[in-house]
């Protein structure tokens, strides 16, 4: 997870090299464009060590790309290297790769070994493949709801979690790639939407605004981190901020197909309820991350209604406690 919001769209991938039981090199990808786990892995070895390179095995949690990118590929910085073994994770399944990294270092005569720990490295990279596979982003419905199922006023701004959730939910944010928020939310909370109680990137925020009816003084509008606005009028863009004419037809549809046209990989919806509705309804998500807090709102917003067949898995975190639902339909 060390590349976890620092290399998309390219996957988190790590690697070890391994002589006889003891690591003699490890390294991940750490930042898109540079150079990936396998490079880095070979690359750290000491100096004293080197001659033991093609004689090791190499542990990685993604097939070796195929194909030149913003690098050259791995497969054969791994065959230049003469080692005579490798062991994979998972099969990369973009269009680019999809096995060819794989017969790529059979034909030169390694011994590849497949499936291992799979299931982990494909959790580890969920993003990563559901954009491939899917065509669109990886979406997270994300919300806080009081100790009565409310989320919030549709009057004013009211927060609910508490301080250690709220650095919880910044380190989500520096995770994704985009942050997206219904009308009603950018309206009446006025969020800023960045990371500010934890060290990440900000991600780029979206609205859908049909009219462009959001005040221009909105935090959104600060030009402080990228943001696209869609809407029903006009393409316009300006400094951080894009405007992306829709029509009103199967607008989340529509902007699900130009996140993905823009290779971003993840979206975190921070609400409200009839966007995060929509989005189940249409069975457009892949996991939920829902607050249960204990604070108490007498009236307000429902919290949107999830299928109580949905398995979950319970953390606490501070005074709230926090439900993680995934998507099985999609699996």
């Amino acid at each position: 997870m060390n590349g976890c919001g620092k290399v998309s769209p390219n996957p988190m991938v790590g690697a070890v090299l391994v002589y006889e039981d003891r690591i003699i090199g490890e390294g991940y990808h750490t930042q898109y464009g540079e150079a990936h786990a396998e490079v880095n892995c070979i690359l750290s070895v000491k100096e004293s060590e080197k001659p033991l390179i093609d004689k090791s095995t190499l542990y990685v949690s993604l097939e070796p790309c195929s194909h030149h990118g913003k690098t050259p590929p791995c497969a054969d910085f791994i065959i230049r290297h003469s080692i005579p073994n490798v062991v994979i994770g998972c099969k990369d399944l973009s269009a680019k790769v999809n096995g060819d990294g794989i017969k790529r270092l059979r034909n030169h005569g390694i011994n590849v070994t497949e499936h291992i720990l799979e299931a982990e490295a494909i959790e580890l990279n969920k993003r990563f493949f559901t954009f491939h596979q899917k065509k669109r982003p990886y979406i997270i419905l994300k919300w806080a709801q009081s100790a009565e199922g409310y989320i919030g006023s549709p009057h004013e701004p009211i927060r609910l979690s508490d301080t250690i959730t709220d650095k919880l939910v910044h380190q989500w944010r520096a995770e994704e790639d985009t942050i997206w928020v219904g009308f009603n939310t950018a309206k009446i909370d006025n969020p800023r939407l960045n990371v500010r109680h934890v060290h990440g990137r900000n991600p780029i925020r979206i609205l859908y605004d049909r009219t462009l009816d959001l005040d221009e003084q909105s935090h959104l509008f600060d030009q402080s981190q990228p943001t696209l606005i869609f809407n029903t009028i006009i393409d316009r863009e300006a400094e951080n901020r894009r405007l992306i004419k829709i029509h009103h037809d199967d607008s989340i549809g529509q902007i699900l197909d130009y996140l993905y046209s823009q290779a971003i990989l993840s979206v975190l919806v921070e609400g409200g309820e009839k966007l995060i509705t929509q989005l189940i309804d249409q069975n457009h998500w892949d996991e939920i991350r829902m607050i249960q807090t204990t604070t108490s709102l007498k009236d307000g917003t429902k919290a949107p209604l999830l299928d109580k067949q949905l398995e979950t898995m319970q953390q606490a975190c501070g005074n709230d406690m926090i439900h993680l639902y995934k998507n099985s339909t999609l699996r």
